[in-house]
């Protein structure tokens, strides 16, 4: 699959961060990276002062660094890449000023962020030079939540006094002289533009998948991720057949509820983990009867094919996959610690949970006191 690069920033009243970023990229990193398109997230302030100063056909800064540095000459940016962050009445912000203003940059990051990284033939490079700080902070925040290995993250750093200087947009080929705001002369050729790269936690693969589909709000995303990296929790709600694993209710059918809860009140009592040519299928049993009643067809089923031998092999490994798949559907990466896990070498290998018994909480009225 083809990779598809695209440089990702926030602007403000600088829109001078785009070139310089570009500069560094294409220019001075060895080897070099050049997007194949350019993204903004911006003001309606930004928006404006981008469009003229970066995209005018004449006098933009874009189209004079493609013309200086023929190897950005592909880059695709187009005035619709350039988003602008709307208020609660559909209209744009003009700047991003009071906690309601923030909140909604918060969302329209973390939205574009989302749309972007779904796309696994992207190939993100985040800039975090400009626009306002909480949106810097908000962008870094929101690739942390939805990044993947090929994203990067940087600051362009640019040496005084270019870095003040509103001319100045990135070293041209042609080194020309400038003047500051006291009239001083300065030469391009000593103006130097570096690329500080970020390292960052990924915290994608931690999410349930649907901290990324939807429109979840950057504060929803926030809490959800909490609740990810909370120590486990885990709940065995019998009378309702639901496991509450952290913040999460997962419902199972019946007989793999009973086998779960059966393997998680032995950990709840301090017994050893089992293999299927030594565990008691009475213990199974009597969480099973307590969950779908003694005249149930399938408990009657059940109790006859262990009648005989107790337990196979196949029904013993049936139940732990079936189970953990649908525990890391519902969870992702979080769900490791609630898996039924192997203990010890084959072909002796025992299953059971590895979470703490203090860490496993009963609600069974008349049966199992919570811990």
């Amino acid at each position: 699959m083809p990779t598809h690069r695209i440089l990702l920033a926030v602007t403000g009243l600088s829109p001078q961060i785009v070139t310089e970023t570009l500069y560094a990229l294409c220019v001075t990193q060895t080897p070099a990276w050049i997007p194949d398109s350019i993204h903004l997230i911006t003001s309606q302030e930004g928006s404006e002062r981008a469009r003229l100063a970066l995209l005018d056909p004449v006098h933009g800064q874009f189209p004079a660094f493609c013309r200086d540095y023929p190897q950005a000459a592909g880059i695709h940016f187009p005035p619709e890449n350039i988003y602008c962050i709307t208020g609660a009445d559909g209209l744009p912000l003009s700047d991003i000023r009071t906690p309601e203003d923030n909140a909604l940059a918060a969302d329209a990051i973390h939205a574009l962020l989302r749309q972007l990284t779904a796309d696994p033939s992207n190939e993100l490079h985040v800039s975090i030079a400009g626009g306002r700080k909480t949106m810097g902070f908000y962008l870094g925040y929101c690739l942390s939540l939805t990044a993947r290995p090929q994203d990067q993250l940087s600051h362009v750093l640019v040496s005084e006094p270019f870095e003040a200087l509103p001319d100045f947009y990135f070293p041209p080929a042609t080194p020309r002289l400038l003047h500051t705001r006291d009239g001083r002369p300065i030469h391009t050729s000593d103006a130097r533009v570096m690329l500080a790269e970020i390292p960052f936690v990924r915290l994608r693969p931690l999410l349930p998948p649907d901290a990324l589909t939807g429109n979840l709000s950057f504060s929803a995303a926030v809490a959800a991720t909490q609740s990810h990296l909370a120590p486990p929790h885990l709940e065995i709600h019998l009378s309702e057949r639901r496991l509450r694993c952290g913040n999460h209710d997962i419902r199972l059918q019946p007989q793999l509820f009973a086998f779960y809860a059966w393997l998680a009140q032995r950990q709840h009592s301090g017994l050893p983990p089992v293999r299927h040519t030594d565990a008691d299928p009475g213990e199974f049993l009597a969480i099973y009867v307590d969950t779908v009643g003694m005249d149930a067809v399938d408990y009657e089923k059940t109790v006859e094919s262990l009648a005989d031998g107790g337990f196979t092999k196949e029904f013993f490994e049936q139940k732990r996959a079936r189970i953990n798949s649908r525990l890391k559907t519902a969870l992702g990466l979080a769900a490791t610690p609630y898996l039924i896990a192997p203990h010890g070498q084959r072909p002796l290998t025992r299953y059971g949970l590895r979470l703490q018994p203090g860490q496993i909480h009963w609600h069974a009225p008349g049966k199992l006191a919570g811990s």
